[in-house]
């Protein structure tokens, strides 16, 4: 095992296992989301699984969801509780988004009666159902087996391919697939007439604030023929990952908020295809962040774009902090690692 996947494997070994009420999803809520060219509300379901299966091999560096599962075995009839209890909330969205702390087509996290259960309930309900899953478990014969559960109802697949550069994913990600896996995965559901969304990591571990925002760059003009959205993810701190590990050490801060801002203002111009950004504790000093004087107004912005596709939502009144901003993407090249976040006072 590489030294980077058995340090992420370490970190976890104080992650407890759960055997209570896994009758109950981890959550379950109303959003506001795209679709067709229009605003509309998306329902979301977490599933509290027994967990990734690659987290439990080793992980990927910043990935923390593994602390939402339960580190033990669920039942069926514990999961499709779950997925009741959840839809007891629901009232007719057009689009249902389900996650798990893995992949929905594993079939020893979501064994294959719960998933057909699941989705074929669903094709009776809604019109699109979205899930997500590692690529290896993409398959003619899982594809084959989904289309009777589908009816009419569109079913995308949210793979996180995270970036273009096959070393920077095994090395700085500890991802354990490659580029070319996510292309024939991503063959195969277009092959089936399902929707692909791509995430694409912002600012893995290793990577300066210039390189990150680089190398987001470079994948979105890579993929921009492969998926039908791409979804930009900015690195946050979450508990036993490698990530939280550096961070802890000063080895690391989160993406800032103005890199976001570039990234899809320039995306924008790169493709046509849908974009979204969905912040995990923006504006926190654990999520991406500029200064307290301008992280809601950011993040409100970053927002506003998500669910217009507009870039004119992206010119926001700059701060005294895109100064500071612009000076770490400079110093940094001439520097080791990422500047500490000396305008809130945290670091000193």
């Amino acid at each position: 095992m590489k030294p980077i996947a058995s340090l992420c494997k370490d970190l976890k070994s104080g992650k407890p296992p759960l055997r209570k009420h896994l009758n109950r999803p981890v959550a379950s809520w109303s959003e506001s989301d795209r679709y067709h060219d229009d605003i509309i509300k998306a329902f979301v379901i977490i599933l509290k699984t027994k967990g990734c299966s690659w987290a439990q091999e080793s992980g990927c560096t910043m990935c923390g969801y593994f602390n939402d599962s339960a580190f033990s075995e669920v039942t069926n009839e514990q999961l499709l509780s779950q997925f009741h209890t959840a839809m007891a909330s629901y009232h007719g969205e057009p689009v249902v988004k389900i996650f798990t702390s893995g992949s929905f087509f594993d079939s020893d996290e979501i064994p294959v009666p719960v998933r057909e259960t699941i989705l074929t309930e669903l094709s009776q309900k809604t019109e699109k159902t979205a899930v997500e899953s590692r690529p290896e478990y993409i398959t003619p014969e899982l594809l084959d087996g989904l289309s009777d559960c589908l009816s009419t109802m569109k079913l995308e697949v949210g793979i996180g391919l995270e970036t273009i550069t096959d070393s920077l994913r095994d090395l700085s990600i500890n991802k354990g697939f490659t580029y070319d896996d996510y292309r024939k995965a991503a063959s195969l559901l277009k092959h089936n007439n399902h929707l692909i969304k791509t995430y694409v990591l912002v600012k893995p571990p290793f990577l300066t604030e210039q390189q990150s925002i680089t190398e987001t760059l470079n994948t979105i003009t890579a993929i921009n023929d492969i998926t039908d959205t791409i979804s930009i993810n900015p690195t946050n701190i979450q508990k036993r990952t490698l990530v939280e590990y550096l961070w802890k050490r000063h080895y690391y801060r989160p993406p800032w908020l103005w890199s976001i801002i570039e990234i899809l203002s320039e995306a924008s111009q790169i493709t046509s295809k849908r974009i979204q950004c969905d912040i995990v504790g923006g504006g926190s000093i654990r999520g991406a962040h500029n200064c307290k004087t301008c992280d809601k107004p950011v993040s409100r912005a970053i927002q506003q774009f998500s669910l217009s596709q507009d870039p004119n939502n992206l010119v926001t009144s700059d701060c005294a902090c895109k100064s500071q901003w612009k000076d770490q993407l400079m110093l940094e090249q001439i520097s080791f690692g990422s500047l500490p976040d000396v305008q809130r006072g945290l670091i000193a």
